[in-house]
């Protein structure tokens, strides 16, 4: 630790001993909680330290993308594969941080992997019955209510008539034995 410039002005060599310069640790306390951001807009100060703290949902956006959709590795050939890459990245994140923003104003607290689990577990299938075909959706769990409350968006209905069963390619008869 003493070779380490960061640590040497915190400690005290003397006589072979080392102790804690208590001073020093005093004096850097004072910039605790403090960091210095440089920037050539016409933010204000708290909206740049907003905007700076929020740097990390950027770079979760991108592991996101990089594991949970399995879509590593990327090789883009061309510049405009690359562009539209980086395109589809920054609308996913637009669009993460807008729903974020809107679950904030209704007061709802919930982790985004949570988030993505319960609408994750949105899921619909087309049935028969009664010579009639039907979506039925599964029950929102969680949060996903809350996340179609907040996007403005009315969830899809737990059943929904698609209109008369379509004929089979047989014209509806029973298969010979």
């Amino acid at each position: 630790m003493v070779g380490n410039k960061g640590f040497a002005r915190f400690i005290r060599v003397e006589k072979g001993a080392v102790s804690i310069n208590d001073e020093a640790v005093a004096s850097d306390a004072r910039f605790d909680g403090t960091f210095v951001l440089t920037t050539n807009t016409k933010l204000s100060a708290a909206e740049v330290a907003t905007t700076y703290k929020s740097l990390w949902r950027v770079e979760r956006a991108f592991r996101t993308e990089k594991s949970v959709l399995d879509v590593r590795p990327i090789y883009h050939h061309t510049d405009r594969n690359s562009i539209g890459h980086i395109v589809a990245c920054f609308l996913a994140l637009r669009l993460e941080v807008d729903l974020q923003r809107r679950l904030d104003e209704k007061q709802v607290s919930a982790s985004w992997p949570d988030l993505m689990r319960d609408l994750a577990q949105v899921q619909a299938v087309e049935v028969e019955a009664d010579g009639k075909r039907y979506r039925l959706r599964t029950d929102l769990q969680g949060h996903a209510p809350a996340a179609f409350t907040a996007a403005g968006v009315r969830p899809p209905s737990i059943a929904t008539l698609l209109g008369p069963a379509e004929p089979s390619p047989d014209g509806g008869r029973e298969p010979e034995m």
